[in-house]
């Protein structure tokens, strides 16, 4: 008989939350742009296309808006969450998604570990797994924390450090990550996590290059990946 797999031998699957548990089709990537464009006219008084380029500077210089904020206008990240992610319309859009819980419940537990892996604030991450009603099949989140000085996300090192001090995991070796966006996923690879896995939404076009080890555009293509994980 084969010895049961401890807590410190299991594998880590990290998942990235929006546009990835969920399909970018949804547009909330779209509503959340817009109520970032509208926080940056109110509180910089700034008309709508200053708003809108000064958002994608931000966004292209450190991978989140709000941390241009708060380096550049000393923005209260805690308000701004309240302004933009937490007034998403999230239970009107989200749902409970059949098939990703099913695939999530065909994961082998004792052998891995899920974990949220996200650069929204904790509040978003809650609201999100709530509508889509797979709170009980994740073990734990891993967040850009706003309350911090300096807010660290993906994909600088340091959020990865995070994300596997969190998770309890030690050796690179069992770190599984999927997220949507490339520069993520190959952050993730650089910094040597063993199996990175770019998700590209159904009308995604096919990028020129890998960001990491493998692209899929379903969950189950998980399945053909690491077969080893999954029940039999």
């Amino acid at each position: 008989m084969t010895a049961p797999t401890t807590e410190d031998e299991k594998i880590v699957f990290f998942f990235d939350i929006d546009n990835c548990l969920y399909p970018r089709s949804y547009k909330i990537h779209d509503i959340m742009a817009k109520l970032i464009d509208d926080y940056f006219m109110e509180k910089l008084d700034l008309d709508f296309e200053e708003a809108r380029m000064l958002h994608q500077q931000y966004y292209k210089d450190y991978g989140l808006a709000i941390e241009g904020l708060v380096r550049h206008h000393e923005i209260d990240p805690i308000e701004y969450n309240s302004k933009v992610d937490d007034a998403l319309p999230i239970a009107d859009i989200l749902k409970p998604d059949p098939e990703l819980h099913k695939f999530l419940r065909s994961i082998d537990r004792s052998k891995v570990k899920l974990w949220l892996f996200t650069n929204a604030y904790k509040t978003h991450a809650s609201r999100v797994i709530k509508a889509l009603d797979v709170e009980d099949q994740f073990d734990g989140v891993t967040f850009c924390d706003y309350s911090e000085p300096i807010l660290i996300c993906k994909p600088k090192q340091e959020m990865f450090e995070r994300a596997m001090r969190d998770a309890g995991v030690v050796s690179k070796d069992k770190c599984y990550f999927v997220d949507d966006s490339f520069v993520n996923i190959k952050g993730a690879k650089e910094f040597g996590w063993k199996t990175t896995i770019q998700y590209l939404d159904p009308l995604d076009a096919t990028p020129p290059n890998l960001a990491g080890h493998y692209e899929i555009r379903k969950f189950d293509e998980i399945k053909k990946i690491v077969p080893d994980i999954f029940l039999s």
